[in-house]
């Protein structure tokens, strides 16, 4: 017994010294299994951990435009606001110079001014992530610290991040270097807290051949020039988010104004191009007068700088005070631009320098609340032309922007205006109709309820409560309601946060106004979802006006509370939806549609609501809710039509109805089109072909819009006119016979006479093409070159989109083909597929190959075939769009099949009726 005793005590012994030395060891590598466990935590993030915040950057580039490399620096003012031995920032494409990297603060509990300088034990770049993961062996101190990194990258030929573009100057090719960091590629150019609330002051300094020009947000304060180089420092900016940072580096010219406050104004083209930069200046020196006194907020920096860059992804960027655009959307030709391209260029500008307020001094807190950047600047940029240009009568022109925001909106593969982004790869798929249009739609209903002074003041003390801040949706319901005393967190959740919106059908029982809601789809089926609907509604005349917020599925309204002469109930038209300001669609009974057509025949109504029957006429038919004889019938009776905004409409619905009865009934489409010709022939005799002294800016803008309408429906007599006009053309490129507004006309008019066996007018396209350096004269061309019944052109007109003759974001100008050339197109992109995926993939450019290529199909075994295709190459960057897509080609397809059965009975003979009672030329 004591034998073992002894053996137990030895046995004891043994282990208490070996749990002992093993206790002593075990911090380390407890440390160091943290170390794994905590690497991997960061991966697969949506956002970066927050124990670390940027303060200031200063950054040092040296671009190379020679070997489209550079090289940079930057230190990184960061406040430790956690334990951490972690410092997790965002980086991608870039060579780290590992050695560089180091994290130095004032040494802890030391009365001297003694800095420590740690070193990481590792860093470590997420390639998946575009993270930057830097590992130091002790936990950093809390407070601040200067994070110091040198790096390299290349200047890429994708558009986005810091990348190259190039423009010819006294015929040789030269580079320029641009930045592009919306939404998240700053981190392609410097390391960086790549996240919209992350805002700090940034410090920049570039290296540049002391030729050239190079601009960033802020001013000049220093130049040093030493042989071939010059060394550029610039002001501290005010705090920012990274995707506001800009720097282009390249040959210009420029031409400057100053506001009445002194910020100088500038408009930077290039070399040969300053006059196009006057309009752009002159109408940007005004909005920023305007936005001062609407906010009620000066601009907030000492300049502004636009910039025309010749190969540039989106239309415009608004940097902070350094604003890029595409050469279409800034500079204006007297001679050779067309109305609608100056009109393009006060919305664009506009638009972009609301931004300098409404995005870059209120910043969205993250990518979930871009609506609140988008959609807010696309409507306060109509209401900016609307004061600066008030006869042109922007606000009806709105209605084409609204009309695509409820197209995609009436898709069950919609979203809501804010969407949940998980991850940056995201957030192209939500640069869309949804955060742009229908978000402007909203903001614009929303204004129309409260009243305009009462959301102007309400806006203004937004803007001054989160100026150089963060904010969220929230946060801008909480100001209107505020300063209305409205429930606007209540009234508008119902339009942010759920998809889709309503159709209100109206009907008259009994004189009662009998109002339902249910979600509108485009594909006709049952949608669910409720809405809190701001309902207008005029009753037999303008000054019989109602408003009233419909807030449960059904509700009645008494018409004798509306109208004082009884004897006037039975026959007075009753318009929804006045002037068109709310996010909805109305559907009337047989009745009350009757009412309104007469009050069309008669001009009762304004253009705006004249465009809002007709439209939701035709969502109501194309969703076969109502009969193809029913819109026909009511399209008659805007056979006198004159007004841009509703022909226009007109014109996009006549070119669908065309392609959906060829599907149809491809043997007998004539009277389609020999309808359509008549229904456009009186406008276009009223127009003419040349612009008349005096008139309207939407007149000028028409005549090429019913023009091009009646060369696709193959008028003669218009292509006779359009060819005599392209011929002196090609003699004299001054001529007055072509002016700009109906140059797309005359284009799309010789293309529809191109074929394999005559090609001279393809060939004259490409010759003009090649020969201007105007860039609205390209992309009218490159938008025209598909037009031509023949495959075999259309093929070939694809094929050079592709080329390097066309720049690559104008390649997507090109897509829209006729309808003989549909198939011809898909096969094209089949084959070609690889090639395009791998140059436009990694933008949002790609989803235009895709919606442009596939939405026109209307066959359910076309649909199958696409679907099949794609089965194998869908990314998160095309997903939604291709899934929007084929849901357009059911929505054709079912289309097609009840036209199909209706054509049988009475749709064919009211057409031959109509035909035979036309006088057609």
């Amino acid at each position: 017994m004591s034998y073992i005793k002894g053996i137990g005590c030895g046995l004891l012994l043994a282990l208490a010294s070996y749990f002992y030395i093993r206790s002593r060891r075990r911090p380390d590598s407890r440390k160091n299994m943290k170390v794994m466990v905590s690497m991997e935590e960061f991966k697969g993030q949506p956002r970066l951990p927050k124990f670390a915040v940027p303060k200031r950057y200063d950054i040092r580039l040296k671009p190379n435009l020679t070997t489209c490399k550079f090289a940079g620096s930057v230190a990184i003012e960061l406040k430790i606001v956690a334990d951490t031995n972690f410092i997790v920032l965002n980086a991608t494409e870039l060579s780290i110079d590992t050695t560089s990297v180091s994290f130095t603060h004032p040494a802890a509990h030391s009365s001297n001014s003694k800095q420590q300088v740690l070193k990481p034990l590792k860093v470590d770049v997420v390639k998946e992530d575009e993270i930057l993961v830097l590992n130091f062996a002790d936990t950093l101190p809390i407070g601040l610290g200067l994070l110091t990194i040198h790096f390299q990258g290349s200047l890429n030929d994708k558009m986005k991040g810091f990348y190259l573009s190039t423009y010819e100057h006294n015929g040789e090719k030269k580079n320029m270097a641009v930045t592009q960091f919306k939404p998240d590629d700053a981190r392609r150019c410097f390391p960086c807290w790549d996240e919209p609330a992350c805002k700090a002051t940034f410090k920049i300094t570039l290296d540049v051949p002391s030729q050239l020009v190079a601009i960033s947000n802020m001013p000049i304060i220093e130049e040093k020039v030493d042989g071939d180089l010059k060394t550029i420092s610039y002001q501290e900016s005010p705090i920012m988010s990274t995707y506001l940072v800009a720097i282009v580096v390249g040959l210009f010219d420029y031409v400057e104004h100053l506001t009445s406050d002194g910020v100088k104004v500038r408009v930077y083209s290039q070399v040969g191009k300053v006059n196009q930069g006057k309009f752009a200046l002159d109408v940007a020196v005004r909005t920023l007068e305007l936005y001062k006194e609407y906010f009620a907020v000066p601009y907030p920096l000492p300049k502004l700088d636009m910039v025309a860059i010749p190969d540039f992804a989106f239309g415009s960027m608004e940097n902070y005070g350094l604003v890029t655009y595409c050469e279409t959307s800034l500079l204006y030709d007297v001679q050779h631009s067309t109305t609608a391209d100056k009109q393009r260029v006060v919305i664009v500008v506009a638009h972009e320098l609301a931004h300098q307020w409404f995005g870059n001094l209120v910043t969205m807190e993250w990518w979930t609340h871009l609506w609140l950047n988008e959609g807010f600047a696309t409507w306060v940029s109509y209401l900016a032309a609307d004061c600066l240009f008030p006869e042109w009568k922007v606000w009806t022109q709105f209605l084409d922007d609204y009309t695509e925001g409820l197209e995609m909106d009436g898709l069950t593969e919609s979203h809501p205006i804010e969407v949940k982004i998980n991850h940056a790869s995201e957030i192209d798929e939500i640069i869309d109709s949804i955060s742009y249009i229908k978000g402007a739609s909203v903001t614009r209903m929303l204004q129309s309820y409260l009243g305009a002074d009462c959301f102007q003041r309400s806006l203004a003390s937004y803007v001054k409560k989160f100026a150089c801040s963060n904010a969220k949706t929230e946060d801008l319901w909480a100001a209107l309601e505020e300063g209305s005393g409205v429930p606007v967190n209540k009234l508008m959740n119902s339009w942010t946060k759920q998809k889709g919106y309503p159709v209100v059908s109206v009907k008259v029982e009994d004189q009662k106004l009998v109002f339902e809601q249910s979600r509108f789809l485009a594909s006709g089926t049952h949608g669910d979802g409720q809405w809190i609907v701001p309902i207008t509604l005029c009753c037999g005349s303008y000054d019989v006006r109602k408003i009233f917020l419909l807030q449960k599925s059904s509700e009645t309204l008494d018409m004798k509370e509306l109208m004082s002469d009884e004897s006037n109930l039975a026959s007075a038209w009753v318009k929804l939806n006045v002037d068109q300001t709310g996010f909805y669609r109305v559907e009337y009974d047989e009745d009350l549609e009757a009412r309104l057509r007469n009050a069309i025949e008669n001009k009762y109504l304004s253009a705006t609501d004249r465009f809002g029957i007709l439209e939701d006429s035709f969502a109501l038919c194309m969703a076969r809710q109502k009969s193809f004889t029913s819109f026909f019938t009511l399209m008659n009776a805007y056979k006198e039509e004159l007004e841009y905004t509703v022909l226009s409409n007109l014109i996009k619905m006549s070119y669908k109805v065309e392609r959906i009865t060829a599907d149809a009934a491809p043997e007998s489409p004539v009277n389609i089109i020999y309808f359509f010709i008549n229904l456009f022939l009186h406008s276009a005799m009223k127009l003419g072909w040349e612009p008349k002294t005096g008139e309207s800016h939407m007149d000028a803008m028409l005549r090429g819009e019913v023009l091009t309408a009646l060369a696709v429906f193959g008028h003669n007599l218009t292509l006779e006119e359009a060819s005599r006009r392209f011929l002196a053309f090609l003699d004299d490129r001054n001529t007055p016979l072509l002016h700009p507004d109906i140059r797309k006309a005359v284009y799309v008019a010789v293309m529809r006479r191109v074929s394999t066996s005559n090609r001279f007018g393809y060939e004259s396209l490409l010759r003009v093409y090649r020969e201007t350096n105007l860039s609205q004269e390209k992309a009218r061309i490159l938008s025209s070159l598909t037009s031509s019944p023949d495959p075999n052109i259309t093929l070939e007109a694809l094929n050079f989109l592709l080329s390097s003759e066309v720049r690559i974001q104008d390649a997507v100008l090109g897509l829209a083909v006729s309808r003989e050339g549909r198939e011809t197109a898909w096969t094209w992109l089949k084959d070609n597929w690889e090639h395009i995926s791998k140059t436009w993939g990694s933008g949002y450019l790609i989803t235009h190959f895709i919606n442009s290529i596939v939405s026109p199909f209307a066959s359910l075994e076309k649909a199958e075939e696409i679907q099949e295709f794609f089965a194998s190459r869908t990314n998160s960057k095309i997903a939604r769009t291709l899934k929007q897509s084929i849901e357009r080609v059911h929505i054709n397809a079912y289309w097609v099949q009840s036209f199909r059965i209706e054509v049988q009975n009475e749709l064919a003979r009211a057409l031959v009726e109509f035909v035979q009672a036309c006088a057609i030329q």
